[in-house]
Order: C-alpha cells, then structure tokens, then sequence
C-alpha cells in the first residue's frame, strides 16, 4: 500500500487536508484540529453563574402529571389504573365506559402442623400424654394470585396481584367492584 495511486493526476486532492509536512500545503492545519473557531466550539460550556433569586430557585416536576389536568388515579390493581374516563395499562389506554371488569380467585390456603409442635408433642408425651395438646398447634399460610381482567375498546389486558393472606383477596373483590361501578 506504499504505492502511488496511478489514477492521480497531481492537482486534485481530496480528503481531508494534509498536516504541514505530511504532503499539505505549508500553513493548512492538521486533520481534526479546528482553527479560527470562535470560543465555545466543542464540548458544551457550562452557564454563566446567575445568582439565587430571593423567591428561591423553581423546582421542575420529576414526571409530567397524569391524566387529563393533572388528574389523581381514582383506583389502581396491579398495573392497571383508572384517571378520570380512562383505564391506563401497559398495552394502552381504554376507555372506561363499558369496561368488563373479571377477577379469578387463584390463590390457597394451607394448614399444616409446625415442626416446633412434633418435637414438643414428642418430647413432652412422657409427661401424662400431655405433649399431644401440641398436634392442636396449626399453622396457615395463603399463597397464590388473584387474577384481573379488564376489556374495554376492543382492548383485553390481564394482571396478577399477589396474595399472601385471605385479606388480599377480599381488597381485590372491593376495588374490582368499585371499577365496576366507575365503568357503568
């Protein structure tokens, strides 16, 4: 690649200009490096210091408001919310005239005897079979989701809201039934 170019003619040069003694002509400055730029070129300057005005300086919001005027979400489950006449989901907004709102209930509760309460009814039978009172100890656990659906618009979304006790489920059932209120 040492070799001349044998389609050059010698007087057009194109490219960027050659630096001085690299083949440009004397005085063109090198490839990459501006000149007779005003300053300010380049990276972006920070602002003139102004100084804090008595007010106090204005603090912008973290996130443009939701919702027509700035309007709060009347009700949220999972990733859906309803602001104002609209339900707002990750796929998009519906309308919230008409919603058809559905909740499956997919969550269970167990009971078991603790661990704690065979060893204590093992070694407390000794003692008049008392230690059997422990088998009586039970535990409860609720685990699952409750499943909510909403079509509206000829939209569909589903969203999973999980359970940990049989509380949740009655939360769910209640705001479904206020969206469903809201939807009339």
């Amino acid at each position: 690649m040492s070799e001349p170019n044998p389609y050059a003619d010698g007087e057009y040069k194109w490219g960027p200009g050659q630096a001085p003694g690299q083949g440009g002509a004397p005085g063109t400055p090198a490839y990459g490096y501006p000149q007779d730029v005003p300053p300010g070129y380049g990276y972006p300057q920070p602002p003139a210091y102004q100084p804090t005005l008595a007010a106090g300086v204005p603090v912008p919001q973290p996130f443009p408001p939701a919702g027509p005027a700035g309007a709060a979400p009347l009700l949220a489950l999972g990733d859906i919310t309803v602001v104002g006449d609209r339900i707002v989901t990750p796929a998009g907004e519906m309308p919230l005239k008409g919603a058809v709102w559905n909740a499956m209930d997919m969550s269970r509760t167990e009971e078991k005897i603790p661990t704690v309460a065979i060893v204590l009814a093992i070694v407390f039978a000794v003692l008049c079979l008392l230690g059997l009172l422990f088998l009586l100890m039970k535990e409860k656990q609720t685990t699952g989701f409750v499943q909510v659906t909403v079509t509206s618009g000829g939209r569909h979304h589903v969203t999973m809201i999980p359970v940990t006790d049989p509380n949740t489920v009655h939360w769910v059932m209640g705001q479904l039934n206020f969206a469903r209120s809201l939807s009339v």
